[in-house]
């Protein structure tokens, strides 16, 4: 089969991401709706010291702010992706910028710190986990050979964002006050809405095209039969029927896809990101505070998240790089093992670190490691279910993550209040990001590698790495069963003219035989002939 040609009447070929193109433009809108995702929560924390002077209020009232931004960004994953099954990943994104947007405006209006948690930190933490989810999605449906790299290159957007957004916040608090700033900041968020904008949906004119040229491809296949346009008009109106009874069961599409629950493989992604979760974010958050304890000076102790910043720009679109290797590609669950392995080994090491030395290189070491971790998250959950599952699949992980995320980093900080020890806490969380890359691995090799070395692969595609445009020729196979299915009412017809040959021959044998009375051994003869009589009257009925 070659190509095929929508104006000679034959099946476009199956929709592929493009790994390029539009898909760039797709790209740099998923860079920056990561970044204000995961660094905007971050980057408010700049203005806690004057709303606690004006609210009156604790630090750990105005850290409520930032819980809520992320628990929201994590818990709403379901409600997420029901809304992207239903409407579509750019409506949803739109929505999700004005939510983002009117959130942090209506908070610079705010006179007491409930008000700022149901603005700042419900309104604007929807909008962004709104935004957050279809991205990846996105992301995902534009490119496959270079997803990794397009997956490191969207998770840099973080770090970019926390070293530019932090001195920026700074710089719009001492010329404006917290109120001028929180409005200027809405104003950016509604970036969010020119990037949910150029979330084009890739299979839209594919599908309009897909459907032109299937029609004239039927109607070539059915007209010139007999020269009866009849037959033609009463077969395409049997195809649209057809058509029609074939699209019904996709008004009921899942809105949450539970089935994914029967992936093994997503189930043991499942476990290990919540093991990881619950002792990845500890280090970062009580860094600073570990390095005042120690006697660093408090300026020199900032300066270590920058430290990580400046490292995790550049490790995830390297990590992003070296996954999308042919020889790596195969095996990225067991790369994104050794970059959790990598990572909780880092928190163990620097967990006697006395000096600022010390602190330093840790910074360094969990810099890179941090940056692998980033990269490859979404890059191996996209492998292990597929483009298709992929929003149902995100919006149950980041929930399961939530409570995670609810659990670790308050429990650490409880456990340095009661201990007054930080080396403790860098062991145990240290330990959690072991076990967890640990579980991973060993489960993925005995679960999944020895289950497959049993069975024959049907496919040459390594496990978990599956290509996406498999799924788009499974479709075009569907079509192509279903114009041949278009073919049986003239099928049906052939067979009525030979039939009526058969039986016309039948009768001129038994007049045949009745009027010679031939032997019986003529019979045989007289039924040869009757084949070639039948042959005859189907080429006359032509």
């Amino acid at each position: 089969m070659g190509r095929a040609d929508p104006e000679e009447g034959h099946l476009p070929p199956p929709v592929k991401p493009p790994d390029g193109g539009w898909g760039w433009i797709v790209l740099l809108g998923c860079f920056v709706i990561t970044g204000f995702s995961y660094a905007f929560p971050k980057a408010v924390s700049v203005y806690f010291k004057e709303l606690m002077k004006d609210f009156h209020v604790g630090y750990s009232d105005t850290a409520w702010i930032s819980s809520i931004m992320l628990a929201m960004l994590y818990g709403t994953g379901p409600v997420c992706s029901i809304m992207v099954n239903q409407f579509g990943c750019r409506p949803v994104m739109l929505i999700g910028g004005l939510l983002a947007s009117s959130g942090m405006i209506l908070a610079s209006f705010t006179t007491n710190i409930i008000e700022l948690y149901l603005t700042a930190g419900v309104l604007t933490g929807l909008g962004m986990a709104l935004n957050f989810q279809p991205s990846l999605i996105m992301l995902g449906t534009y490119f496959d050979k270079r997803r990794p790299l397009a997956n490191g290159l969207a998770a840099a957007g973080s770090p970019v964002f926390l070293s530019s957004l932090s001195p920026l916040g700074q710089v719009l608090l001492e010329k404006f006050g917290w109120r001028g700033g929180f409005l200027i900041m809405g104003g950016l968020l509604l970036n969010c809405c020119t990037c949910g904008a150029v979330m084009r949906p890739l299979d839209a004119g594919m599908k309009r095209k897909m459907g032109k040229a299937q029609d004239k491809y039927e109607a070539k296949e059915m007209l010139p039969i007999g020269g009866k346009s009849e037959e033609g008009i009463s077969t395409t109106d049997g195809t649209k029927k057809a058509k029609k009874a074939k699209k019904k069961p996709k008004k009921g599409k899942k809105l949450l896809d539970f089935s994914i629950f029967s992936n093994r493989g997503f189930i043991i992604y499942t476990i290990s990101k919540f093991i990881l979760v619950l002792g990845l974010f500890v280090p970062p958050i009580l860094l600073v505070n570990y390095a005042k304890d120690t006697g660093v000076p408090d300026t020199e102790a900032a300066f270590l998240l920058s430290i990580i910043g400046f490292i995790d720009i550049f490790a995830r679109p390297a990590c992003g790089m070296v996954a999308g290797l042919k020889w790596v590609r195969p095996h990225v669950s067991y790369l994104f093992s050794f970059a959790m392995l990598f990572n909780g080994l880092t928190d163990i090491c620097s967990a006697r670190a006395s000096n600022y030395t010390g602190l330093v290189i840790f910074c360094v070491f969990f810099g890179i490691s941090y940056g692998m971790v980033g990269a490859l998250q979404f890059e191996v959950l996209m492998a292990i279910v597929g483009s298709q599952k992929f929003s149902s699949a995100i919006g149950l992980v980041l929930l399961i993550e939530a409570f995670a995320v609810l659990i670790g980093p308050p429990s650490a900080g409880r456990l340095v209040d009661a201990l007054k020890n930080y080396e403790v806490i860098f062991y145990l969380a240290g330990s959690e990001v072991v076990l967890s890359a640990v579980f991973l691995a060993v489960a993925t090799y005995c679960c999944l590698n020895r289950g497959k070395k049993k069975e024959p692969p049907p496919e040459k595609n390594p496990p978990g790495g599956g290509s996406d445009t498999e799924e788009a020729e499974s479709d075009v196979q569907e079509a192509e069963e279903h114009s041949s299915d278009n073919h049986q009412p003239t099928h049906n017809t052939d067979n009525a003219v030979v039939a009526a040959s058969e039986e016309a021959n039948h009768v001129a044998e038994e007049q045949s035989g009745e009027g010679g009375g031939g032997p019986e051994g003529d019979g045989e003869v007289l039924a040869r002939d009757g084949c070639n009589a039948d042959q005859t009257v189907e080429r006359d009925s032509f």
